[in-house]
Order: C-alpha cells, then sequence, then structure tokens
C-alpha cells in the first residue's frame, strides 16, 4: 500500500504502518495533553497503541485461517481506521470464506476473555460501569474496545467480517456475485448512515464520516471484483492481454523511451534484449523520474523496474490479476512456453474487456437467452 512502510515480518507476513497513523496518534496527544497535560497525553498514546495492537491480532487471526487453505498473506498494514490483511484471495468454498471472516473477531473474543478473567481475578469488573473517558482502568477500557470491535465487524455488510460472513451464507443459495451484490447495498446503506450520523452529530464526528467513506468505497471495490470474478469465469489471459504493443531494446536512452511514449497510447514499455528476453518493465510514470535526474541520455534500463512477475497466456484470468494486484505492477509481461513475449496484460485491457462481457451478459438477459457460456471474447487490443 502506498505511504506505508514495514516495522516487522511476524509468521513470514509483513506488518506495515500507513504514514498517516503517526498524524492520528499526534492528533489523540495533543487532544489529551490539552484536557489533562503530558501524562494525560502518554496514556492516551499508550492505549491507542494497544488498540492497534488489538487490531493487528485480529488481522492475524484472518491470515492463520486463510493459511490454513493455503492462502497466502504478503501483509498486514495498520491505518487510521484499522488493520487491513492483504490476502492473496479469499475462499472459493464459502464455509471457508467463514471460517476466514470469523477468525478476526473470534480472536477479539479470546482477548476480551482473557481480560474479563484478569478483572475477575483481581476485583475491577465494577469498573465497568464506568469505562467513559480515563476513568476505567486500562484493562478495562481494552475489554469494552474488544468487545466492540467484535460487535462494529459482525455487522452484516461489506466491507466488514459480518459481511464476509453474509456473502458467504448468500453464496450457498444463488450465484456468488449476487450474494456479493447483496451484502455490498447492505454495506452502503450502513455507510449512508454512518455519515449521515457523523455529519449531523453536534459536535461533528469525523471519524464516523472517514469510517463511511471506507465503507462505501470498500463494499462498491467488493461488487466489483466479484463482477469480475464472475464474467472471468475459465477465461485465460489471452483474452485480455494487448497483443499489440512497443517494446524497448536493452540499450535504449530514455530519449527513445520518450519518443515510443509520444507515438503510442502504451504507459508501460518491456525492456528486452537482442535474444528478445524481458529485463524489466519501464512505466510512464518513473520514466518522468529518471528524465528529471539522468536527461535525455540516461538508459532506460537504469530506470525500469525489475524482477517482475511474467504469465502465461493459458493461465486461468483470475489468477493473473491476482498476481498483478499482489506485485502491484501496472502491467504484467505475457510470455510463451518459449519464453517469447507475446503481450502485455494490463488493467485498462482488463477494464474493457469486463465492459465488453458485462454488456453482452446484459443483453442476453434483456433478449431472454437461456444461461450458458458467453460467447467468445471480442477482440480488446
Amino acid at each position: 500500500m502506498p505511504w506505508s512502510f514495514k516495522i516487522a515480518r511476524i509468521a513470514g507476513i509483513e506488518v506495515r504502518i500507513h504514514v498517516t497513523f503517526f498524524l492520528l496518534l499526534a492528533f489523540l496527544g495533543s487532544a489529551y495533553g490539552r484536557e489533562g497535560g503530558a501524562s494525560a497525553a502518554f496514556s492516551g498514546i499508550l492505549f491507542t497503541c494497544l488498540v492497534f495492537g488489538c487490531v493487528l491480532l485480529h488481522e492475524f487471526g484472518h491470515a492463520i485461517a486463510a493459511r490454513r487453505y493455503g492462502i497466502r498473506t504478503p501483509d498486514i498494514t495498520l491505518l487510521p481506521i484499522g488493520g487491513v490483511a492483504r490476502l492473496e484471495r479469499m475462499p472459493d468454498n464459502p464455509m471457508q470464506e467463514v471460517v476466514v471472516a470469523i477468525a478476526g473477531p473470534l480472536v477479539n473474543v479470546a482477548i476480551a476473555a482473557v481480560l474479563w478473567i484478569y478483572l475477575m481475578i483481581a476485583g475491577g469488573l465494577h469498573e465497568m460501569t464506568s469505562i467513559s473517558h480515563f476513568a476505567a482502568s486500562l484493562p478495562v477500557r481494552l475489554l469494552a474496545v474488544n468487545v466492540g470491535l467484535v460487535v462494529f465487524n459482525l455487522i452484516p455488510a461489506f466491507p466488514m467480517d459480518g459481511g464476509r460472513i453474509l456473502r458467504a451464507v448468500l453464496a450457498m443459495r444463488m450465484d456468488y456475485a449476487r450474494a456479493t451484490n447483496i451484502a455490498a447495498s447492505i454495506g452502503q446503506a450502513c455507510a449512508f448512515a454512518f455519515g449521515m450520523f457523523g455529519l449531523l452529530s453536534h459536535p461533528m464526528q469525523p471519524m464516523f464520516v472517514l469510517v463511511a467513506v471506507f465503507i462505501y468505497f470498500g463494499a462498491a471495490s467488493e461488487a466489483s471484483l466479484a463482477e469480475m470474478k464472475s464474467v472471468s469465469a475459465g477465461m485465460r489471459v489471452q483474452s485480455a492481454m494487448v497483443t499489440h504493443f512497443r517494446a524497448l531494446t536493452y540499450d535504449a536512452t530514455l530519449d527513445q523511451a520518450v519518443e515510443t511514449l509520444l507515438s503510442t497510447s502504451q504507459h508501460e514499455f518491456p525492456v528486452v534484449d537482442a535474444d528478445g528476453k524481458v529485463h524489466g518493465l519501464l512505466t510512464r510514470d518513473d520514466l518522468i523520474v529518471a528524465l528529471r535526474k539522468s536527461g535525455p541520455d540516461g538508459l532506460a534500463r537504469d530506470a525500469m523496474r525489475v524482477n517482475i512477475p511474467c504469465v502465461h497466456p493459458t493461465m486461468p484470468f483470475d489468477r493473473a490479476f491476482a498476481i498483478m494486484q499482489e506485485s502491484q505492477c501496472p502491467a504484467l509481461p505475457v510470455l510463451d512456453s518459449a519464453g517469447k513475449l507475446v503481450g502485455l496484460f494490463t488493467p485498462e485491457n482488463v477494464g474493457e474487456l469486463m465492459m465488453v462481457h458485462s454488456a453482452l451478459a446484459k443483453s442476453r438477459k434483456a433478449a431472454g437467452t437461456p444461461g450458458g457460456p458467453l460467447p467468445p471474447p471480442l477482440p480488446v487490443r
């Protein structure tokens, strides 16, 4: 995720923090400091860090459950509004998705149970009646937070865990895309309610508005991904790859790269040697940065991205799309069995293909054509 950096690697999973997280700490430290001085600021920041520690454990719950089904989690990123575990994919089996989704809240249940037992032994449960501000002890407030995390995450709306559980349950009875659309619609309705509450509260609650924006776009994204998965079922990379493209030679200068950029509609260019072997990918943004540093006589290969993943024309479409997302690469070279560059797999072409197939599907539905596989994809080049 942009603007995030690695702070640890635990069980093979990178733990990252978004820079805006520190803005949250600064804001809360300042707010608590004005209310109770330096000690209150320190206590507030410590409490916030412990809360996000619970959030991190919540995300590890998802990651460990997903690993049980052979699904990797490259990283977990902490944001001001929570944590995001970037799973390679969600399980195709609805029951497995339920397990992965509910694993996170169950971690918070376990944390709350441990804190409850501790407070019961220590005789601190009576403080549960005064959990506002700093009237209660740290364990009591953490217990309340974990209970709140369980309740909030189990709201049956995307992109919360409850929405994924709802989608999985619905997917046992109906089409996956339709189940996702229902859960996403509920998520967007919840987002609207959160947003209105935040805006109409006195004083205004900006955190509710921020959460509403996150939920709304998260739900929309899930619906789009589900539609893509439904439309692309059984498709291969060769159905969506760009076959008319330009490549840069290994000794090409940045000036030559600029000429190629301006004479085509491409934004990404494979860099190949005399034998046609792909050595990297030069993007438009990297080209502009390199021009400022090295001038037009610099070499394109010095600015290209290396160690980029390549895909095969017969690779399943959804697998290639997952690789593109995981690598955060703006385009993937497509190599045939002999290692020859035969195409580019780009988000733009994927989007165009989805629009074509969506239009075909709607046309068939409007005409009352019986279901079944869609006709071969129209050429999108």
